[in-house]
């Protein structure tokens, strides 16, 4: 996962920085005013029982699983369980087999895309189809998304128009509602001729073996109630224990992910068609994934288990917001992404993930189960320093440095050079244009210039001017 490299191709890219400076905050800004809306002092404490209900159902998470097993297939449904990604692609693939299905019709899942699951049903004859527009929209762009609520944001609309003249074979439209109009009649034939529903899951529900999903669009009904057989696809961590727990969660996620009281639609599932029911798959299977899930259980990143994929983290980075999705090389982007990553993938197959932050803390204000994601990312840090996959010229560095720290006298030294050393490189308005060791701080910025002392000079002059003029005056 090369960040540096990809941050600064997103860097350069003109059109993508123009993109994402309109991407800018705005849903931060409406979480705000949802949270505002809401009452803030109220808002907080649902956060404190939305990490407290996700930490029970962690700690428990055996017991919290066999009983959703237990509930889902005693409504019915079938649940099979994968150790990676391609034991979740294999019992897919099975299925697919044993039903005769030829198209299926998809509502976003993360897990699927960590699976890379639409190209293992290609490779076996099944036809996959994104129903969620942005998913749409790099599907057919043969792209990964960008960002887990808005997957297409990093593209722009002559972008968008330039793909579905081209894979529509129908005049170029602007319009945006133009545009959507032509997906939506071009998905309405997916829709009624698929024979297999594919969804994630945004909740587990133990108590009563359901599985819950919320969206914006009508897809996610459709994917899962139109076609004959129905997957849901998702990750073990997402159970919890009931439908009470489901109610308070769905406070948080819509006002935290886009900044809604509620999402256009939310959908609670549970089992197959029965004899009465009017619509619904005949067959409904759930693929529990952990693919690296469990590997967080009892250690010091066991709260990153918290997520419920809101993308609140991403959306106040500071760092996202500049270089987009594609830069942190994987399913997940943004602080989330930073610590998922490695920990999914190895962290040394992602080194520059853990310093892709600027561990300002606007991710951890957001989020809303209360992940520490900066301290998530310092532990990232550590471990990285203690396995030494830091460059060595780095780990020299603050070798260098907490040897100096140790030795006052030195330090003080240092710094005294090294201010008036900075102080020369800087221009006669008070800033350094290049600094000569580190240039990348100012390829994009100028670096303020330090003062002519050091603090501990201008302190001791400080101290020596009182001194001088005596203890003040006590008056009787």
């Amino acid at each position: 996962m090369h960040f540096r490299q990809r941050a600064g191709r997103a860097l350069a890219d003109v059109k993508l920085q123009s993109v994402m400076k309109r991407f800018g905050s705005g849903f931060a800004d409406k979480r705000a005013q949802a949270r505002a809306a809401f009452g803030v002092e109220l808002f907080e404490r649902l956060r404190d029982e939305g990490a407290r209900i996700r930490d029970r159902a962690i700690e428990n998470l055996d017991v919290w699983l066999l009983h959703f097993e237990a509930e889902a297939e005693r409504r019915g449904a079938t649940v099979l369980w994968a150790k990676d990604s391609a034991e979740a692609c294999e019992h897919v693939l099975r299925i697919c087999r044993e039903h005769g299905l030829k198209k299926a019709i998809k509502s976003k899942s993360m897990v699927s895309e960590e699976a890379g699951l639409n190209d293992a049903l290609e490779a076996n004859g099944v036809q996959p189809v994104e129903t969620d527009l942005g998913e749409y929209i790099i599907q057919l762009a043969r792209e990964a998304p960008s960002h887990i609520i808005a997957p297409a944001i990093h593209k722009d609309k002559e972008q968008v128009s330039d793909l579905f003249a081209e894979h529509h074979r129908k005049p170029r439209l602007t319009d945006i509602n133009e545009l959507t109009r032509e997906a939506r009649l071009m998905l309405r034939e997916h829709f009624l001729s698929a024979d297999l529903g594919i969804s994630g899951g945004n909740f587990l529900i133990a108590e009563t073996g359901s599985v819950a999903i919320v969206t914006n669009e009508g897809n996610g009904r459709m994917t899962t109630t139109m076609p004959k057989v129905h997957i849901a696809v998702t990750g073990i961590e997402k159970v919890i224990p009931t439908l009470e727990d489901l109610s308070l969660l769905n406070r948080l996620l819509p006002r935290s992910a886009t900044g809604q009281a509620i999402e256009n639609y939310f959908s609670i599932l549970t089992g197959p068609r029965g004899a009465n029911d009017r619509d619904g798959p005949a067959h409904m299977y759930f693929v529990l994934v952990d693919g690296g899930r469990t590997n967080f259980l009892g250690g010091d990143m066991q709260e990153m288990l918290r997520c419920i994929r809101c993308g609140a983290c991403m959306n106040h980075c500071p760092v996202y917001q500049t270089v987009g999705g594609h830069a942190y090389g994987w399913v997940y982007p943004g602080p989330m992404g930073s610590v998922l990553t490695p920990m999914f993938n190895g962290l040394e197959n992602a080194l520059d993930l853990p310093q892709a932050a600027t561990l300002c803390g606007a991710c951890h204000v957001a989020c809303p189960v209360k992940i520490p994601l900066p301290e998530l990312l310092r532990k990232l840090r550590e471990k990285q320093v203690e396995q030494r996959l830091r460059p060595w010229a780095e780990r020299a560095g603050i070798r260098l440095w907490a040897f100096a720290a140790m030795h006052p006298w030195l330090y003080a030294l240092g710094t005294k050079i090294a201010v008036r050393v900075l102080r020369m490189l800087s221009s006669s308005t008070g800033v350094i244009h290049k600094l000569p060791f580190d240039p990348g701080w100012t390829l994009g910025r100028d670096f303020p210039a330090p003062e002519r002392k050091t603090f501990r000079e201008l302190y001791a002059e400080q101290r020596s001017e009182q001194g001088n003029l005596g203890s003040p005056v006590t008056p009787s």
